[in-house]
């Protein structure tokens, strides 16, 4: 490697008449790169300015470093030196524009590296300005994989400019359509590629195919058949309405009626995921600790947190605010299994997203914005011991304990589920004789065509309609509204469940085919809220 630096810095272009010496030191000099930060689900532009000036040798990053960034200084001065360049002993000053947007990882090793190396003349800057440059360096001058590489491609392809990843990274930062990304094994291949002496291709995803599994979730064997599940046959159907509609559900039953079980089915019946949604997606999964794994392209998430998380890990935060569970499950599912288990606290944080579609973590010096269009799926136990209503009549809860750990789910939180349903235990006809079960794919054929009546009727799942909306695509006839409006006196519904009720309808209104909301439909949805979760 060592004799690579010097090749690269002898192909610099032929210096004109009027320049000075290559031998006449410069007072100064100037390099300009960009690169991206991530703020929430942003990735704002961050220009890296490297200054050479005369004086003492010294290292300045200035432009709000976390510590991270800011141990960069002997990570570059390392890597420089290994590839066989010379790191220059003079005053060395970085800047990390704009000031006030806090930087933090590594990402910023590469462009500071390479600014150096043309501040100093060891590489050319007119090819500089068509790239955006982000990665980790080794000592050894190879390059290390960053958080968020989707996420800061997404916004750097809308603005024009390709963009040099480590190669570990390019493989998720390609999935973006339309985006230029180079793979860079190690600093000294990016310094080949801008001098024109080995340029570096152009990422193909083709030439790495994801595999099969991982393109389809319905056809996917990491997804879990619906068949699987024995009896179950309204818990089932809840589950289908619940698919076609986006709407939120809850399963309250006894240990080892199957709840955890219907939910797991819930990604393997959902409609494919539309190049945005999968984007969108990715892009969060990208940014968050533990990265995207290419491998589930497509598949829509789902996240499946203790009830020990707190409210940070659920709606996110931190003094850089990362995406919690909620961000996560971005177009795809969370599972809160235990429900009353989890703090009454955390449980709260719930609400406004759950009307929103989004999440908002303000801090005392920053601001980030989150999406959480995500669809909630939580099981309970009936009471504390689990066993109300079980036909062994095994419980001894007495009415005080049962309110008081249905109480641990406060009212507010459950007028915003749409669907909530008693899951009753599976009998021995279904277990050992029963007939066999609808597969997954037969039930999500009839959940994806009526989805898409949905959005040719409206642009949007049912669920994600708004009070304008419901008046409009929801409205019952003779027979429905007559029903519902005994509904509202005998079950007492809150205007918010009233207008839940009308969504629903309207989804099993689709999966039946109908253009009219029938007192059939209303009948059923209103089933969908017969459980009373104070009681």
């Amino acid at each position: 490697m060592s004799a690579g630096g010097p090749e690269l810095a002898t192909s610099e272009p032929a210096r004109d008449a009027s320049d000075p010496a290559p031998t006449t030191p410069r007072v100064s000099a100037v390099a300009v790169l960009r690169s991206r930060a991530l703020v929430g689900m942003e990735a704002p532009p961050v220009t890296v300015e490297v200054h050479l000036a005369s004086g003492l040798p010294s290292f300045a990053l200035v432009g709000l470093p976390e510590a991270e960034v800011r141990e960069a200084r002997e990570r570059v001065r390392a890597a420089i030196v290994n590839c066989g360049f010379e790191f220059p002993a003079r005053r060395i000053t970085v800047n990390l524009a704009p000031a006030e947007l806090p930087k933090e990882s590594g990402r910023f090793d590469l462009p500071i590296a390479l600014g150096i190396l043309a501040a100093s003349g060891q590489l050319r800057r007119d090819a500089l300005d068509r790239y955006e440059f982000a990665g980790e360096l080794a000592l050894t001058g190879e390059l290390r994989p960053v958080r968020g590489a989707l996420a800061m491609t997404w916004f750097a392809a809308r603005d024009g400019r390709a963009f040099v990843l480590p190669a570990a990274s390019a493989r998720e930062a390609a999935l973006v359509k339309g985006a230029r990304v180079h793979a860079a094994p190690t600093l000294l291949s990016v310094c080949a590629h801008l001098m024109g002496v080995v340029p570096l291709e152009v990422f193909q995803p083709a030439s790495a195919p994801l595999p099969a599994l991982a393109l389809d979730a319905g056809s996917s064997p990491a997804v879990a058949d619906l068949a699987d599940v024995a009896g179950q046959q309204q818990a089932k159907r809840a589950l289908e309405v619940a698919a076609a509609g986006g709407h939120s559900l809850l399963f309250v039953g006894s240990p080892g009626t199957g709840k955890t079980m219907l939910a797991s089915r819930l990604p393997g019946i959902l409609p494919p995921m539309t190049d945005s949604e999968a984007i969108e997606a990715a892009a969060m999964q990208s940014i968050s600790n533990r990265g995207f794994d290419p491998r589930h392209w497509r598949q829509r998430p789902f996240r499946a947190p203790h009830h020990s998380a707190s409210a940070v890990a659920l709606v996110g935060g931190g003094s850089l605010p990362r995406p919690g569970e909620i961000s996560l499950a971005q177009h795809g599912v969370l599972f809160l299994d235990e429900l009353p288990e989890f703090d009454r606290r955390v449980l709260e944080a719930l609400r406004e997203p759950l009307e929103s579609g989004r999440i908002t973590v303000s801090r005392a010096a920053r601001q980030a914005d989150f999406p959480a269009q995500f669809q909630l799926v939580a099981a309970m136990n009936p009471c504390p011991c689990g066993y109300l209503g079980h036909p062994s009549g095994r419980c001894q809860c007495t009415p005080d304990q049962i309110a008081r750990y249905r109480r641990r789910v406060s009212g507010p939180l459950l007028d915003r589920i749409d669907l909530a349903l008693e899951v009753p235990p599976v009998t021995e006809h279904d277990l050992v004789r029963g007939a066999p079960a609808e597969a997954s794919a037969l039930v999500r054929a009839r959940v994806c065509i009526a989805r898409e009546r949905q959005l040719v009727r409206q642009g949007r799942p049912n669920a994600l309609l708004e009070a304008g909306q419901i008046d409009r695509h929801c409205a019952l006839d003779d027979g429905g509204l007559r029903l519902m409006q005994s509904a509202l006196d005998r079950l007492w519904l809150s205007a918010r469940a009233f207008q839940r009720i009308r969504k629903v309808a309207r989804t099993v209104a689709d999966l039946a085919g109908a253009q009219a909301i029938e007192a059939v439909h209303v009948a059923e949805a209103i089933q969908f809220r017969r459980f009373n979760g104070g009681a």
